[in-house]
């Protein structure tokens, strides 16, 4: 809360929806390194602060950024490293191009040996995911699909997505989760794609959506999922809504998480070796003391105050050693 303003104000998710509005305004190449915060899970690859470098691109498709991200990864690696070959963690990893590329569903066709696309009613799909044998756990997320897209956005988080250890690009994501992406020719899907390394995401990236009709209804089904339970739907930005009413020109976004990225150049097992103050849990209890305080007098007595006048705290007594006070000659030092 701003008490000036006497307003609230929010951690920013991203900042990709005012490098829109400067691509509505009329710049055609814009981007932004900068911090922003997720209220998520806080393990090896997650800090609920982190940097994300996010571009934007008018006229150009997720065709060109996927092109554009291997070149981007390709560069860096040749400048920071020397080379295109990384070691990580035993393994290793090499992001000269052209990367590996999967659809969506092929992906899940690769790591699973089954195909979304058979699937035609949401109990199908459903049986089909349980089928896998993921952990309880996990199937909890499962229950709270209602559309076949979320139960193939399911499978493919739960199963394929720890397998991509190789720099690999996942494209044509499913409509369900994907509400600021521009419709593939197929419906079902979206030009949206994002690319995975040592089984972590790096980024999120695809041709945006331009049409506010069709943005409006995509937020409206976002707010049906946030009922639902996941916590990941989108907000509906009607300041967003009302920019690109304006006119938003074909425009591919791109996005890397920079925090990701240094940890695959530098080998480290853990976000938090590549950020200065990573979050942590607090230590809440207080350790309590495994004994009982000492009863013992710790007070200096009269015989050593008389051999050490000077002493007003700490002293050891070594029985069997005499010690003598000498008197120096020269002032020392």
């Amino acid at each position: 809360h701003h008490n000036v303003l006497d307003c609230d104000f929010y951690l920013r998710i991203s900042d990709e929806m005012y490098l829109k509005r400067l691509i509505v305004g009329g710049f055609e190449k814009v981007y932004e390194i900068t911090k922003v915060f997720r209220n998520e899970g806080v393990d090896y690859d997650h800090n609920p602060e982190f940097t994300m470098f996010e571009a934007m691109i008018a006229f150009e498709d997720y065709e060109y950024g996927m092109d554009l991200i291997e070149e981007i990864f390709e560069h860096s690696a040749k400048k920071v490293l020397g080379k295109t070959k990384i070691n990580f963690q035993g393994k290793e990893l090499d992001v000269k191009r052209p990367w590996n590329r999967y659809k969506y569903v092929e992906a899940i066709q690769k790591f699973c040996q089954i195909n979304p696309l058979d699937w035609k009613t949401l109990a199908e799909a459903k049986l089909a995911a349980k089928a896998l044998n993921t952990s309880s756990e996990k199937l909890k997320g499962l229950e709270k699909t209602s559309k076949i897209g979320e139960v193939i956005a399911f499978v493919f988080e739960e199963v394929v997505e720890e397998k991509l250890i190789e720099p690999t690009i996942i494209y044509d994501y499913p409509i369900e989760i994907s509400p600021l992406a521009k419709k593939c020719s197929d419906p079902r899907f979206t030009q949206r794609f994002e690319m995975f390394a040592f089984g972590s995401e790096l980024g999120n990236n695809y041709t945006e959506l331009n049409d506010p009709v069709d943005l409006y209804q995509r937020f409206v089904e976002e707010k049906k999922r946030e009922k639902a339970g996941f916590e990941e739907a989108h907000q509906t930005d009607y300041d967003y809504l009302e920019a690109i009413e304006h006119g938003f020109p074909p425009t591919c976004g791109i996005a890397i998480g920079i925090d990701r990225m240094v940890m695959l150049f530098t080998n480290a097992p853990s976000i938090k070796e590549v950020i200065l103050f990573p979050t942590l849990r607090p230590e809440n209890v207080v350790a309590k003391p495994k004994t009982s305080p000492s009863t013992k007098d710790y007070s200096i007595s009269n015989e050593v105050r008389q051999k050490f006048p000077g002493i007003s705290f700490a002293y050891t007594i070594i029985k069997g050693v005499k010690i003598k006070k000498r008197q120096c000659s020269k002032p020392r030092g």
